[in-house]
């Protein structure tokens, strides 16, 4: 009869990582970087803090793991840029809000913008997903400089939609259904993809 490993925390990493992560995504988009301490990720997270440090390595390294976005979402975004030209502004705010709406992705995307308002480290990721996902994948215009300006543009029509609606929670836009935010937002984001913005 074989010989029964006695349950531990290696058994149950995938479970106590992604619970560590969730309390940190919390902490730090609620109480920044300075505000953030391993003691009250763990007790969130109802482990030890040694566990965190184990896992982690330090705050730093929390901090990194916690903000580092799915490679699903990644994906996602990759593939709406690959729509048809002419349904591309709708897919964008599609995409947009099903992944605000995706448990798994949304805390990530908070977490994300919340503490790079105060952060450094976490402002130069964001800045690199911007760069590499929500422009870099666009293949709008065949003139470098005016791809990145539309794209840019794309990208912080987007990104202040996220903001009031979803981090925010400004109304009536917090509330607002999807078909209407698609029906309002998706015109400007083509407009950007589209029209001549001299």
């Amino acid at each position: 009869m074989p010989k029964r490993t006695a349950p531990g925390p290696r058994d149950e990493r995938g479970v106590l990582c992604a619970r560590i992560l969730a309390a940190a995504r919390t902490e730090f988009a609620e109480h920044g970087v300075a505000g953030t301490t391993i003691r009250a990720v763990a007790r969130s997270a109802d482990v030890d803090p040694a566990l965190v440090y184990h896992y982690f390595g330090s705050k730093d390294g929390l901090l990194d793991a916690a903000t580092d976005p799915p490679q699903r979402w990644l994906d996602m975004v990759a593939a709406s840029w690959a729509t048809p030209r002419a349904d591309l502004g709708r897919q964008l705010v599609s995409t947009m809000l099903s992944s605000w709406a995706d448990e798994e992705i949304a805390p990530t995307l908070r977490a994300v913008i919340m503490t790079a308002a105060h952060d450094a480290r976490t402002r130069a990721k964001l800045g690199l997903i911007v760069e590499r996902s929500l422009i870099g994948a666009s293949t709008l215009a065949t003139d470098e400089a005016d791809r990145l300006r539309r794209s840019g543009l794309v990208a912080s029509q987007l990104i202040g939609f996220a903001l009031v609606r979803f981090v925010w929670k400004i109304e009536p836009i917090a509330s607002m259904p999807t078909d209407e935010v698609v029906a309002a937002v998706a015109p400007n984001l083509q407009r950007y993809i589209d029209d001549d913005l001299g």
